[in-house]
């Protein structure tokens, strides 16, 4: 389980782009493509340099991520009921999470390659699916990923990855659902950032 999280985190991160003015299928094909080309083209990200994964992460991934989204569908019934303030600290330590696990999973990406499909919908659609194949060295059958997306202000941006049937989202609501149960929203927030802190990575504003 932890592997798939990886692969769901790193697919989720890719560098900026003039995201405005790409569809959802062109900004998935160019932002795949050139993250695993800049993994192919440093042997120390490729080889899992972490400070490198997190400067990636934080310099070219975030722009194309709609983390408020994300967070607000991961955390699923206990949402409405928190403050503005409690929702921010939510969306930044679940960001953080993430960045987190792709700087710990980058070093298995190397070799890969990314297989976009057309994506099917109509020009005024505000949501859309955009669907890959993620070829593996050695293994003929590919893994099939997709890509949640939404149109905002900023242009197209992905809320939430399903890899093989299994929704990074859906991965983590039921254990926030828990948490927010037994401690409260203030909980969820303080093992949230527990489990960011030993990673070292630091709780930047959305």
């Amino acid at each position: 389980m932890k592997r798939i999280l990886g692969v769901l985190a790193l697919l989720l991160f890719a560098p900026v782009a003039a995201a405005q003015d790409l569809g959802p299928e062109d900004l998935v094909r160019k932002v795949t493509s050139e993250v695993l080309a800049a993994i192919k083209s440093d042997k120390e990200l490729a080889a899992g340099d972490r400070q490198k994964a997190l400067k990636l992460a934080e310099e070219k991934v975030l722009p194309h991520v709609d983390f408020e989204e994300a967070t607000r569908l991961a955390v699923g019934r206990a949402w409405p009921q928190a403050t503005p303030e409690q929702k921010e600290r939510l969306v930044t330590e679940f960001r953080n999470m993430l960045v987190r696990t792709y700087s710990n999973a980058i070093g298995a990406y190397g070799g890969q390659q990314m297989k976009v499909l057309p994506v099917r919908m109509k020009p005024a659609d505000t949501e859309a699916t955009v669907r890959n194949q993620f070829l593996r060295p050695g293994n003929p059958k590919p893994v099939l990923i997709d890509y949640q997306m939404r149109k905002t202000d900023q242009g197209w941006k992905i809320y939430d990855i399903v890899v093989e049937g299994v929704s990074l989202v859906l991965t983590y609501r039921s254990e926030f659902d828990a948490i927010a149960k037994q401690d409260g929203i203030d909980g969820l927030i303080k093992r949230l950032a527990q489990k960011n802190t030993p990673a070292g990575v630091g709780a930047s504003k959305k």
